[in-house]
């Protein structure tokens, strides 16, 4: 399989199904963002972070995986014409939403009450995380836009919300684990 099609030269792209658009569609900027996200998590992966947090990473990766498929398909052809769903994979379920939650509980469970904003920094691997959660929120951001036009399975943005919710979490676990200092932003008095 050659990876150049020479498809896009003329600034269009295809959706999962065939259909053609412009490579600055919403939907084409909405699972773009998410596969931008999918790789900044592959970035954290690979540091010395424990390994707990790296299995749950890679399955993150996976359902991202998943939910840029969702993102890719024109829903006017989601449906094949013998009535099977276009796309023949795991959807993003309850339990996926439900894995983000249980790991926030148990980082957090660990972690010193939060009293303030918390400044990104202190450590690489900190600042990775922080990376990765205002990319998160930035896909969450082009999926709800996209949402507004064509609706999209509503446990796709419930992800992506959870989601930049765990990477925030991770960054406080991460500065915890790797001794990095956590900054309060403190607002200067008038």
């Amino acid at each position: 399989m050659k990876i150049y099609t020479k498809t896009g030269d003329t600034g269009t792209t295809a959706l999962f199904g065939g259909t053609r658009v412009p490579k600055h569609n919403i939907r084409i900027e909405s699972y773009g963002t998410v596969d931008e996200l999918n790789s900044h998590l592959g970035l954290i992966r690979t540091q010395d972070i424990d390994m707990r947090s790296k299995e749950i990473l890679s399955h993150i990766q996976d359902r991202l995986f998943t939910l840029g498929a969702i993102l890719a398909t024109d829903p006017a052809k989601a449906t094949l014409k013998s009535g099977k769903e276009r796309l023949n994979i795991p959807k993003i379920e309850e339990e996926d939403i439900t894995l983000l939650e249980t790991e926030m509980d148990s980082m957090n469970d660990a972690l010193s009450e939060m009293t303030h904003f918390i400044l990104p920094g202190g450590n690489t691997t900190v600042s990775y995380c922080h990376i990765a959660r205002t990319v998160c929120r930035r896909a969450e951001r082009r999926a709800t836009l996209l949402n507004e036009n064509e609706p999209i399975n509503e446990r796709v943005l419930m992800y992506l919300n959870r989601l930049s919710d765990y990477l925030f979490v991770l960054a406080r676990k991460l500065s915890k684990d790797l001794n990095a200092e956590e900054t309060q932003w403190i607002p200067k008095k008038l």
